[in-house]
């Protein structure tokens, strides 16, 4: 197979500005694994303290000639993808043991709605549960009493915050365990309808609290393409996942036996044996580059643009939002679900899923398949779909051809040649757009601005009819430093009726929009953010601002002169309630978007 040179390109450029940190990186795990678990030489009272909890596995643990497994899980109920993880351990251990090896639950890790919060004061604290996920997970690996570590999560936040935890434990073997989709409900391009028929005033809260329970009705993940199932199509690229097991849906035979051969492959991988496949080998650059092909190709979700730089940070790799915006241009969008298209994940598996994606990005050589991955058979075993043949799992081959054309194509006949990203620059800044459901000839949009400082004010405005306008609407103090960067969810359905009114209509905002975020051209992730100097916070209202992602520009259509001189607008003062004041340190010391975001990783100079 030949490599696209741009790939090759963007790859090198990548290697190259990782070059110190990655080799720093790879000293500490090398140093880790000569200091690190060794429960021979643990004092007998640490490990009485280690064993005390498990009756069952006792006797299997105290010689310590086996692999310990620690279990880091976000289960909780009260989150639908997360409720499955609840017998989990459970069945975990049983088949830890007819590995030959043991396992036990390490600890657990919060885990977020984003779906509950949205709109909400809980959301500003959304983005920073990602580093107390880290900071729990690497709390759960400290005790130095495993060989190995399989963490339990999917959603927006958590499976990056398990994994920067757990890369600072790299010498590990690990691996990731999903627990799938619920499936299909109400569609969501019925219930995105009721959204905008209640945000006109055509629906009452009834009409519409029954679309969203029929949409949202099942324990899995929600069943529209944003963050957290993303984030699965991401896991599978950098092989951290048994393949295949992205979307198969919670409940089914399937789902329990990739969970059983995840934890049978953790019991080869272990560093006594002849395999050893640590997670910060595994986690390189040509991974983190096989992730955001994988992003690109799929139309995934814009908070992908904060998390996977900050997951790469973790392991001593930097990719930046060139990078991104190079790769965009080359890899081909290849599928199309919703919010790009109609059909849900479900179909999307159905029709051919991660494993279609995958085979055809190999085949055209815009994936590297020469990554250490969790699997046996390399990156090429993640171009096969999973089944269960008589009682046992298997990978036949996928058919040449999609299940669906109208979801998932073939790199000979892509919905589009360019994936679905690209960056825009000017007196503004720097910003991400999404533009693979968005139509062409909205690729360009210049309108007076309307600005405002949180999208409360933005829906009132337009309740109130001061949006039915060519408008460029502009929300900021959204940044990570001004109040934890919550998503702007909210705004999704007054925008899309403003643009089905036929007005050009676009968002600018340093904040984040929702993973599901589509239609309208929204400029995302501003960055400086205007809280210390971002240049939004010269923005007025009247401002013509021209957004385009033909040319990669944002530009504020004002004079030289008056936008050098003129004084930026003072920040809101900071809130608290909801606990968001516990969390003044991480805004504080928290980074750009573009360097993930982060408070834990800037501190740490990561």
């Amino acid at each position: 197979m030949t490599i696209h040179p741009e790939l090759a390109a963007v790859t090198d450029r990548v290697i190259d500005r990782s070059r110190a940190s990655r080799a720093a990186y790879l000293a500490l795990i090398g140093r880790e694994r000569d200091s690190g678990a060794d429960r021979p030489r643990l004092g007998c009272a640490n490990l009485a303290h280690a064993y005390a909890g498990t009756d069952e596995q006792r006797d299997l643990l105290k010689p310590g000639n086996r692999m310990n497994i620690g279990i880091v899980t976000a289960y909780n109920d009260m989150l639908s993808a997360h409720a499955v993880y609840y017998r989990y351990p459970e069945q975990m251990k049983l088949w830890a043991i007819e590995a030959g090896a043991t396992a036990q639950v390490a600890g657990g890790v919060p885990a977020m709605c984003d779906g509950v919060t949205q709109g909400y004061q809980g959301m500003e604290l959304s983005l920073f549960s990602r580093d107390t996920i880290a900071l729990g997970t690497a709390i759960a690996l400290s005790h130095r009493t495993f060989e190995g570590a399989a963490l339990l999560g999917i959603c927006d936040k958590i499976v990056p915050g398990l994994l920067m935890g757990a890369l600072r434990f790299g010498h590990l073997p690990m691996v990731l365990v999903p627990g799938g989709p619920m499936r299909s409900g109400l569609s969501n391009k019925e219930k995105a309808h009721v959204r905008e028929l209640y945000a006109e005033g055509k629906a009452d809260r009834e009409t519409l609290l029954e679309a969203e329970i029929a949409a949202y009705h099942s324990k899995g993940t929600c069943t529209f393409y944003g963050t957290a199932n993303s984030n699965q199509m991401m896991m599978e690229a950098m092989g951290l996942h048994i393949p295949g097991a992205a979307f198969a849906n919670p409940g089914t035979k399937l789902r329990q036996e990739l969970t059983r051969a995840a934890v049978h492959r953790l019991a080869e991988i272990g560093w006594d044996g002849g395999d050893y496949r640590p997670l910060g080998q595994c986690v390189d650059e040509k991974a983190v580059v096989n992730a955001a092909v994988a992003l690109l190709a799929t139309g995934g979700s814009t908070n992908h643009l904060i998390h996977l730089p900050a997951i790469a940070r973790a392991a001593g790799v930097i990719i930046d939002w060139e990078d991104f915006d190079r790769l965009s241009r080359a890899v081909p969008l290849l599928a199309r679900v919703y919010p790009n298209g109609s059909a849900d994940v479900n179909a999307f598996e159905d029709a051919g899923g991660p494993a279609f994606v995958i085979r055809e990005l190999l085949k055209g050589g815009l994936m590297h398949a020469d990554i250490l991955t969790i699997a046996a058979g390399g990156m090429a075993q993640y171009g096969r779909k999973p089944a269960i043949e008589g009682d046992s799992l298997a990978w036949p081959d996928l058919p040449a051809e999609s299940g669906d054309t109208a979801i998932v194509r073939t790199i000979e006949a892509p919905f589009s040649p360019e994936g679905g990203f690209r960056i825009l620059k000017g007196n503004l800044g720097r910003a991400c757009i999404k533009v693979s459901a968005v139509e062409r000839d909205r690729w360009t949009i210049e309108a007076p601005a309307r600005v405002f400082h949180d999208q409360a004010e933005v829906q009132a405005a337009f309740k109130a009819g001061e949006l039915d306008r060519d408008v460029v609407v502009v929300v900021r103090f959204q940044g990570p430093r001004a109040n934890g960067m919550p998503e702007l969810h909210k705004l999704t359905p007054p925008l899309g009726v403003l643009q089905n009114r036929g007005f050009r209509v676009a968002l600018v905002t340093d904040g984040r929009m929702s993973g599901a975020s589509g239609k309208v051209p929204c400029a995302i992730h501003l960055s400086p953010e205007a809280l210390g100097g971002g240049p939004i916070a010269k923005l007025r209202d009247g401002d013509v601002v021209r957004l385009c992602a033909q040319t990669g520009t944002l530009e504020a259509l004002v004079a030289p002169a008056e936008w050098d001189s003129r004084e930026h607008a003072p920040a809101p003062p900071p809130q608290d309630g909801t606990g968001r004041e516990l969390f003044a340190m991480m805004r504080a010391g928290a980074s750009e978007a573009e360097a993930g975001g982060s408070a834990m990783l800037a501190a740490a100079r990561l």
